[in-house]
């Protein structure tokens, strides 16, 4: 979590999936918002100058929906499912991708309409609520525009910086800050902390070029991780 929250992009999802295996995924889930919520503050702050006014126009509030929805549907929706969709998107998106971008070819910027970033915006927020999974539905409409490395990085963080803190109310109406959870949360706080900021430090030193291929395949391991999830949860 600290070092997508630092800037690797997708590494921070595979902190529910790995947590499942010892806790109830919501339990998971409401025991690493905290955590998510402080490390916002390293991440705002280091790229607070660096945002796409335009992409959190368009995501935003279509994400509030999709946080709503969750909530509405916290007990009725399958987990797997969605895990596996979020997979089978995640492998799809970025394989096409790095197919583009084979040769060392850089793929061209493709701005797509803003009526798909409101539909990555609403599925963002719900899969962000059910399992702080909201990257690839993000990253769908985001990364084919190849904003500057730092642009990217701020607009990432400060869109779920404030998805964070709307899914709080909803957390709170669960009944999942638990003094349990919340004891387990301030213990891994430092650790999640620590790990922020050596993710800013690391994300300034890849170069440019190479960092969306870098994503990409970082998208497709995820992809491969949340499908393997969904799958085993169906089993």
């Amino acid at each position: 979590m600290g070092l997508g929250k630092g800037g690797f992009i997708g590494v921070g999802s595979l902190a529910i999936p790995l947590m499942a295996q010892v806790v109830p995924p919501l339990q998971a889930a409401a025991l690493l918002l905290p955590l998510l919520i402080a490390q916002d503050v390293v991440g705002v702050w280091a790229f607070r100058h660096s945002w796409d006014r335009h992409i959190m126009l368009v995501l935003l509030p279509s994400a509030v929906i999709g946080i709503g929805l969750g909530y509405m549907f916290a007990a009725s929706l399958s987990e797997a499912w969605i895990l596996i969709a979020l997979g089978v998107i995640s492998i799809l998106f970025a394989g096409q991708r790095l197919w583009i971008e084979r040769g060392g070819r850089a793929a061209p910027s493709h701005v797509l309409p803003d009526w798909v970033g409101v539909c990555c915006g609403v599925v963002s927020g719900l899969t962000s609520q059910i399992a702080h999974a909201g990257a690839p539905p993000y990253q769908l409409w985001v990364m084919p525009q190849r904003l500057a490395r730092d642009v990217l990085v701020g607009t990432t963080a400060i869109f779920f910086a404030a998805v964070n803190w709307i899914k709080v109310p909803a957390y709170v109406a669960l009944g999942q800050f638990t003094p349990v959870n919340l004891i387990a949360s301030a213990a891994l706080l430092p650790v999640a902390i620590v790990a922020t900021f050596a993710g800013v430090r690391l994300v300034r030193r890849v170069d440019a070029d190479r960092f969306y291929t870098f994503i990409y395949w970082l998208t497709v391991l995820l992809g491969a991780k949340l499908l393997w999830d969904g799958v085993h949860r169906l089993a």
